[in-house]
């Protein structure tokens, strides 16, 4: 596989890695063919032109963090698409995953990549932006720092490799701690800047869906829906721990220096943030997404003679995870693991963060999800159900895993209809 093919194929989660969509959307596509269109869905339409979206860039300023530390240049990028009604209360806010950025939907230019939700967000499409304003914005310590190119607009993204204006060196890892919250306060006042009172839905896969769950808990008078796909109520012990597992390649390379690698002349830390990214891309897919290569070896080796030498699978999670760390930042990752096990860390439990939900929910977990596994969706919708709120928990299927609820996401289509009435 070529490396464009093999980036294609990823994601990374509350990680999930952003280039992965439309390799997957076709094994997924394969899969539907084979069983039959999935339930409640619509019979496909003719194509329509593809949506064009713009590259922008919110200025915040000074931002004071949840934990206490200041952000004096906070700058994230996002896109939008549909138009703001008079009310402000037609908008939609679409949260990426772990290493996504901004672009959920639509293409920068024709014939570009299209964005990882472009199946479900459009014209005419189940998040339907001729009725609704659609935005999605970079997070904070986004990871993909070096990710722009002739083709594709780089992140904007304030965090560790940003310029500290009192020293005029990185942050590094004196770039102050940040949380999901703070994720949604910056995005909060992004909002502010457009207009938007009231959010018809928020919605979100992977670390996105942590996003639209604290964004439903954080402010309930403004938050009509929520959709998290592939995501969880709670981060519990186990996926604490697995956020330490994914960290420990970074942090064990010689070149991480305790995250002051940005000098000039100095190597960067590619190899442990490439096999961090390895560790996530495995885990992020199920069993069925790598049938095809079977115990193959490597061309030209043979593991059962040299013990060197190695398996297919092993070179195609190497490629992909070499080409994807060339575009990111290994402090960025390591900001993002501490976002995600401050998830909801203002509250007492996610029951006590639902008794505040005044939104209907759809929850849509991935049955052959190994990084929240569908017990984590299926117990954060019976706590919705407890709270009182309407739910509705459709899983999502296939061979996929937790990409499911990236690239899979046309198989609820028609739930996404109903529960947004389009």
């Amino acid at each position: 596989m070529t490396a464009p093919v093999l980036r294609r194929a990823l994601m990374a989660a509350a990680a999930l890695v952003a280039a992965a969509a439309p390799s997957a959307r076709r094994a997924s596509a394969q899969g539907a063919a084979a069983q039959g269109a999935p339930q409640g869905a619509r019979p496909a339409a003719p194509a329509a032109e593809p949506l064009i979206v713009r590259k922008q860039v919110f200025e915040a300023g000074e931002y004071r963090t949840r934990g206490g530390g200041t952000v004096p240049n906070a700058r994230i990028g996002y896109q939008t698409a549909g138009t703001l009604n008079a009310a402000g209360d037609n908008a939609v806010l679409i949260t990426h995953f772990f290493s996504a950025n901004s672009h959920a939907f639509g293409r920068y230019a024709p014939g570009g990549p299209a964005g990882y939700w472009d199946d479900i967000v459009g014209p005419g499409k189940a998040i339907d932006t001729n009725r609704f304003f659609v935005v999605s914005s970079d997070t904070l310590v986004n990871l993909n720092i070096n990710d722009g190119n002739n083709n594709t607009p780089g992140t904007t993204s304030t965090g560790p490799a940003t310029i500290d204006p009192k020293t005029g060196r990185p942050f590094g890892m004196n770039y102050p701690v940040v949380s999901m919250r703070d994720f949604i306060e910056v995005q909060k006042l992004l909002l502010g800047s457009l207009g938007v009172k009231r959010l018809a839905l928020v919605a979100g896969p992977s670390m996105g869906a942590l996003q639209a769950i604290e964004w439903a808990l954080a402010y309930p008078d403004m938050v009509e829906r929520v959709m998290p796909a592939v995501g969880t109520g709670e981060f519990d012990a186990f996926l604490l721990g697995w956020m330490e597992i994914w960290e420990v390649p970074i942090r064990n390379d010689p070149n991480w220096r305790g995250g002051d690698y940005y000098g000039q002349g100095r190597d960067q830390p590619t190899r442990g943030l490439a096999e961090a990214l390895k560790i996530v891309t495995l885990q992020a897919r199920d069993r069925g997404s790598l049938t095809g290569f079977g115990r193959k070896p490597i061309e030209g080796q043979d593991p059962a003679r040299r013990i060197g030498d190695g398996f297919a699978v092993e070179k195609f999670l190497d490629d992909a995870a070499t080409a994807r760390a060339r575009t990111a930042d290994a402090n960025a990752f390591l900001y993002l693991t501490r976002a995600n096990q401050l998830f909801l860390n203002e509250v007492p439990d996610i029951d006590a963060a639902l008794a505040r939900s005044k939104a209907s929910w759809l929850v849509l977990p991935s049955s052959g999800d190994r990084i929240f596994p569908v017990t984590y969706g299926r117990e954060l919708a019976e706590a919705v159900r407890k709270a009182g709120r309407p739910v509705t928990l459709v899983e999502l299927q296939g061979g996929l895993g937790h990409l499911e609820g990236v690239a899979g996401m046309a198989q609820a289509e028609g739930a996404i209809r109903t529960f947004l009435g389009t």
